[in-house]
């Protein structure tokens, strides 16, 4: 079958408002550095209930940010899951630290506390959850967890901006939490992410570091002297840029609304088809749908995955994998001796997950087009 219409699996939402929000910030006679970003920094934090927002330029400057306010060293390991994008164990790298991987749930792919807290060792500095696909973690057991051996608990809230776990808000429910605004996620700055948290110190450190570890700001400056405290980095976010994120951030309860809206339709349609499975839902866990993920049931599935992944791009849906497990990428097993086998269940899951398109501009014609094209591929295939 030919599909006629291209669908990507995710896209951006520019319009009107957008542009002139961004075309203000232009000739406003800020371009970065400016009132723009601490307006956006304190809308981000009250959408999280929390008292400060740190914005950066990208979700891993976010991350990284944060690892420098947990103070992680070189001797530290941090505890992070092997299904996620490489960034969110990168950032423990970026500090001389050692990345250590939990295996995850085998219903929801999410982090497993039981997994966590058999991984811990005198090393042990921190954990860094990641709320996979949009549904935020089980919190309370990792919060149980990182208060009864004194570590800290991240939350790479990438997927999940928006959403909420037993009416907590998604960046209220650990030290410190990390955004991403790059294109495909819930709302854009064109590149750019945050770090949110209610501790003032951590707050302080983050600010110092996107800035070259220099303790003020040009604005907050008494004439020219100024001083670097540490070694920071050049993580700053524009000021055209927050302002697009501020408009963003007005439709992006909407925006959830219909990305939950297109994940029941799929439910729904995907309901008799035996060969799939989704993605479990924790209780009390109010989904954002960054991603909609589905696996192929039974053994060997990598190659029915590849034959499903090849036939629907050709039918012109842009669907794609979440992830290669981060443990079995080269660099970590030439790096930290990582190797197949060490997550049996992210492994297995990786064999058979495909990521379907899933961004609110999607009419249900074109969610009934997703899934026609597959069952037409399981009819035929399997």
């Amino acid at each position: 079958m030919g599909n006629p219409k291209k669908i990507p699996y995710g896209c951006q939402s520019i319009d009107e408002h957008d542009l002139k929000a961004v075309a203000d910030a232009l000739t406003s006679g800020w371009l970065t550095t400016g009132p723009k970003v601490s307006e956006f920094e304190q809308a981000i934090a009250k959408l999280s209930n929390v008292a400060h927002g740190v914005a950066v330029n990208s979700g891993t400057a976010a991350l990284h940010a944060a690892m420098y306010a947990f103070e992680v060293k070189e001797g530290d390991e941090v505890i992070v899951p092997p299904m996620t994008f490489a960034a969110s164990a990168n950032c423990v790298a970026y500090m001389g630290a050692t990345p250590i991987f939990a295996d995850v749930d085998p219903d929801t792919l999410l982090i497993s506390p039981e997994k966590v807290e058999q991984l811990i060792t005198p090393k042990t500095k921190g954990i860094i959850a990641v709320d996979y696909a949009g549904q935020p973690c089980d919190y309370d057991a990792l919060r149980t967890i990182a208060d009864k051996h004194g570590l800290f608990l991240a939350a790479d809230a990438c997927h999940s901006i928006g959403g909420n776990l037993n009416g907590k808000m998604v960046g209220s429910l650990a030290d410190i939490s990390l955004y991403s605004f790059h294109p495909v996620k819930h709302m854009t700055t064109g590149e750019g992410g945050m770090a949110v948290t209610d501790n003032p110190e951590y707050d302080r450190r983050m600010r110092i570091f996107r800035n070259h570890g220099i303790t003020a700001d040009f604005r907050q400056r008494d004439g020219w002297f100024y001083e670097m405290e540490d070694l920071g980095f050049n993580y700053r976010l524009t000021d055209f840029q927050c302002a697009l994120g501020l408009s963003q951030l007005e439709k992006l309860e909407q925006w959830i609304e219909r990305r939950r809206e297109i994940a029941d339709l799929y439910a729904h349609e995907f309901a008799e088809i035996k060969e799939l499975a989704p993605l479990g839902l924790r209780p009390g866990a109010h989904h954002a749908y960054h991603l909609y993920v589905i696996r192929l049931k039974g053994s060997d599935c990598a190659p029915k995955r590849k034959a499903l992944f090849d036939y629907l791009r050709e039918n012109g849906l842009g669907v794609q994998v979440h992830y290669i497990p981060v443990h079995m990428h080269p660099y970590y097993q030439k790096t930290f001796g990582t190797h197949e086998g060490m997550c049996p269940v992210a492994e297995e899951a990786y064999n058979g997950i495909i990521s379907l398109p899933m961004f609110p501009l999607m009419e249900d014609a074109d969610v009934r087009s997703v899934t026609s094209t597959i069952k037409t591929f399981l009819a035929g295939n399997l």
